[in-house]
């Protein structure tokens, strides 16, 4: 052990010096031989540990981003040697390396991480048999023996007699009821991290061999934690536990506003993002604005719920736009201005017959209008030269005679008269 210690000196010194410097501060508020003093020291130097590796996080999205265009590329490989499984690895991994993209990249956190675990390790386990190490000196050692979370002290294990147990101030029960807890919780943080990746970050059209390495590492991570976490002193799992309670959150958040195309994630992001962009008429951030950038340049490769959200945006009179805004669509500006144009013309219209419509006049001058019309018009028709009558007329009518004709009178021509009624004799 001491040999394996001295492999990681290069780490565990600097790990358990920032695990000292956390107590030092932790110490101060809650007391320096409390567990709470000791265990917050852990969790913050998981949360330090995490941030620093936030870099390492980003270039495994971007590794991830890159998977994922190889989607269309993949599903064409499957499709053309689909009845050759070796051929078809041969040309995945052609094409991996063609692109430069590695199927593995998800596994880099974990990775980059193993070293502190394994410094911790060595640290919680120079605590249980009470030896020194790093910057731990005798005081420090003897105080975190002391130190215990909720009964169990910070180096018991799960497998530790109860000698050993009773040696640290602890009861066997207490510890094993705290270790099975802290086991399961560990183990369900990692089943729930690894699934809601299936589940809802995966695209389920393309059916590649790295998919099933990760639904198969799915049930394996949890159970081979259950059964290293036997071994693993109390202190080692207050740190998995923490970090896999990190990576859930971190994980979520990416699902959550990056989702994978073709994913159950992107299709409620897409219904998300529906809603909003509808209703303000805009994008609001610069990962949406990234995101819908991404969409247009896909012409007619998008996907299902791609499309779906472009023709929502069309119904809504919006267009995606190539820098990843929105804007009113042609239509709709064209329609807008017939409709400002026919209101225009309908406007101009009503007030030229608002303009053209006559005074309104009085009844003197409505009752004497007809009259002077009437004197009008047989002064016109006395101004006619009297040859210009037919001679049918000028026979008919006598000049001077203030009688009309028979046929003007009413009589009827030829004929019997109507006779008279009998209550006129």
């Amino acid at each position: 052990m001491d040999t394996i210690a001295s492999l990681f000196s290069f780490i565990t010194t600097p790990v358990s010096w920032v695990i000292v410097q956390f107590h030092t501060v932790y110490g101060a508020i809650f007391g320096p031989n409390t567990g709470w003093a000791w265990g917050l020291s852990i969790v913050s130097l998981v949360i330090l540990i995490r941030i620093c590796l936030i870099p390492l996080f980003v270039k495994q999205i971007k590794s991830t981003r890159a998977m994922q265009t190889l989607q269309p590329e993949m599903k064409k490989i499957q499709e053309r040697y689909k009845n050759d499984k070796q051929r078809q690895s041969e040309e995945m991994m052609k094409l991996y390396k063609e692109t430069g993209t590695n199927p593995l990249s998800s596994c880099l956190p974990i990775l980059a991480q193993s070293p502190f675990f394994f410094a911790l390790y060595h640290v919680l386990n120079g605590i249980a048999t009470g030896s020194t190490i790093g910057v731990i000196n005798k005081p420090l050692l003897d105080s975190a023996r002391k130190a215990h979370i909720f009964g169990a002290p910070l180096a018991a294990k799960f497998t530790d007699s109860s000698d050993k147990v009773a040696a640290l101030g602890a009861t066997l029960t207490d510890v094993r009821v705290v270790t099975a807890i802290m086991i399961v919780l560990m183990s369900a943080s990692q089943f729930y991290t690894q699934r809601q990746l299936m589940t809802k970050n995966v695209d389920t059209t393309v059916k590649t061999p790295f998919m099933q390495q990760q639904k198969m590492l799915m049930y394996v991570f949890p159970v081979m934690f259950a059964v290293f976490g036997i071994n693993f002193p109390v202190g080692v799992l207050v740190y998995w536990l923490t970090t896999n309670v990190w990576t859930m959150g971190q994980q979520m958040y990416v699902i959550r506003n990056n989702p994978t195309p073709g994913s159950k994630a992107q299709a409620a992001y897409l219904e998300r993002l529906t809603k909003h962009v509808t209703h303000t008429g805009k994008v609001r951030r610069r990962s949406e604005k990234t995101i819908v950038k991404a969409l247009v340049a896909k012409g007619r490769d998008r996907n299902e719920f791609e499309r779906k959200f472009i023709n929502a945006l069309n119904k809504a009179g919006l267009a995606a736009q190539a820098d990843g805004t929105v804007a009113k669509s042609v239509a709709q500006e064209a329609a807008q201005t017939e409709d400002g144009v026919e209101t225009t013309s309908a406007t101009a219209a009503g007030a030229a017959a608002r303009r053209q419509q006559p005074k309104r006049q009085s009844k003197a001058q409505r009752q004497t209008g007809p009259k002077q019309a009437g004197s009008s018009t047989s002064l016109e028709k006395s101004d006619e030269p009297q040859d210009a009558k037919p001679a049918a007329a000028q026979q008919t009518e006598k000049p001077g005679s203030g009688t009309r004709s028979k046929a003007q009178s009413g009589q009827r021509k030829g004929g019997p008269q109507r006779p008279k009624s009998p209550s006129k004799k």
